[in-house]
């Protein structure tokens, strides 16, 4: 990273907008973001945090990648990873901003899956039974276009479902006397499907509410508008968001709403081409040297961001459902420690160590209201996931340039090592690695392969 050198706040301000402008080229974004970087102060004492979950513009987020690469290292951050919806769009720009802050990066794309074994029950994905949420994560750069090219399918299914969910989600706002949407310009033109974007009922929602808001107005207005025309009748602290009419974040606490108390009126259920059966996609990700991680959402008794219901998932069958996981090939677990509590977070753990199964953390990021920061990892019981993170670094860094240095490869010379020291190893590599050169391994590889971190 450059030396810091002082910026006028309307130079910072403008260059920040194109840093986080969905319709720039990734070119200028990055330019722009480089402009940035030379004038940031020195990093302050590193927090032990990381975000491996962080969405982008290429699925939806107010973030481009840059941006979110700004703001991680911003928030003290030491490690950063977008995981996209059905989108691994975000990668190369992810990577090359991170370099350019100074911070580790790590990209993957996060898909949902049939589970045919649990075909009658909610796993973790809050509308749909026998369907799952995974991560495909620390994709070696090399292997982006074969990834991009294998849920390209997947995308163009999601897009004709969410169409005809737009038909009907129109049809009920005409029916509310209120002016409806069009998937082209509405959706389409508010997504980066162009670009490779995933889209999902978050972009359709987004148009919903930009309706809602143009019909009504705010405050009072708004709430009088939604109980009227659609019987949605928001309590608590939404009710006090909404009702706020100088909130800034008005569309996406109306989003969240939404996704509650409308989504399910006009949602349709995906088919298998859209959602695949796990186990295929689990050896694809392995073939392409990433790692496949099922992502852990358990019980829910108050949503974080106001978008999902108190509902039961997992916790009830989980011993199975990992006995499951660990059968199909799964080589990780990803979940959020803000969003368990400590009994979840404490069973979750232990499973993964009885199975040999890695584990991801990070904290979905798809709003402005939602932090890059998550505190649970400073502390000592958590040491084990900032290690993770940059095993995870070190994984994607290093088999992207040796293919036998991935962390789950059979032709690593520390694949005999049991996983705990295998991922030791290569968290002092990541520590190791020289972050401003994503390309350049550095003298980690060597001392990898020849197991200098061993001893």
């Amino acid at each position: 990273m450059a030396d810091a050198a002082p910026l006028r706040a309307k130079a910072a301000e403008a260059l920040r907008a194109t840093a986080n402008d969905a319709a720039a080229a990734r070119e200028e974004r990055l330019d722009a973001l480089g402009r940035l970087a030379g004038a940031l102060p020195p990093a302050g004492r590193p927090t032990g945090e990381s975000n491996n979950h962080i969405h982008t513009i290429y699925s939806f987020s107010p973030y481009s990648p840059s941006m979110a690469a700004l703001l991680a290292r911003e928030a003290g951050l030491a490690v950063a990873g977008s995981v996209d919806h059905d989108s691994i769009s975000a990668s190369r720009e992810m990577v090359a901003a991170c370099a350019l802050v100074g911070i580790g990066g790590v990209t993957g794309c996060e898909l949902r899956v049939g589970f045919p074994l649990f075909a009658d029950r909610k796993i973790n994905n809050p509308d749909s039974k026998g369907i799952a949420y995974m991560t495909i994560q620390g994709v070696p750069a090399g292997r982006i276009d074969e990834l991009d090219a294998f849920i390209a399918p997947i995308r163009r299914r999601r897009a004709e479902r969410t169409e005809r969910m737009a038909a009907s989600a129109s049809n009920l706002l005409r029916e509310a006397g209120i002016e409806g949407i069009d998937m082209g310009r509405d959706v389409l033109g508010r997504s980066k499907s162009a670009e490779g974007g995933g889209v999902t009922e978050r972009h359709l929602l987004a148009a919903v509410a930009e309706r809602l808001i143009g019909r009504y107005g705010r405050g009072q207005a708004l709430l009088d508008g939604l109980a009227e025309s659609l019987g949605i009748v928001p309590t608590g602290k939404v009710a006090a968001l909404v009702a706020d009419e100088g909130n800034a974040m008005l569309s996406y606490d109306l989003l969240g709403l939404l996704k509650t108390g409308f989504l399910d009126r006009v949602f349709e259920q995906p088919d298998r081409e859209e959602c695949p059966d796990a186990g295929s996609v689990v050896a694809f990700a392995r073939s392409i040297g990433a790692i496949p991680a099922y992502a852990y959402l358990g019980d829910v008794r108050e949503s974080p961001t106001g978008d999902k219901k108190a509902e039961k998932f997992e916790d009830d069958f989980i011993e199975e459902l990992f006995d499951a996981v660990k059968g199909l090939g799964y080589l990780a677990v990803a979940y959020m420690p803000p969003r368990n509590t400590p009994e979840q977070l404490k069973r979750v753990r232990e499973l993964c160590r009885d199975r040999g199964l890695m584990q991801i953390s990070g904290v979905d990021i798809n709003s402005p209201r939602q932090s890059f920061n998550c505190p649970e990892l400073r502390r000592p019981e958590f040491a084990n996931l900032r290690d993770s993170t940059w095993a995870l670094v070190a994984h994607e860094r290093l088999s992207s340039v040796e293919p036998r240095a991935g962390l789950f490869s059979p032709a690593n010379p520390l694949a005999s090592l049991p996983l705990e020291r295998r991922l030791a190893a290569y968290a002092e590599a990541g520590r190791a690695l020289d972050l401003s050169r994503p390309g350049d391994p550095g003298k980690a590889l060597g001392d990898l392969l020849e197991g200098r971190y061993t001893r």
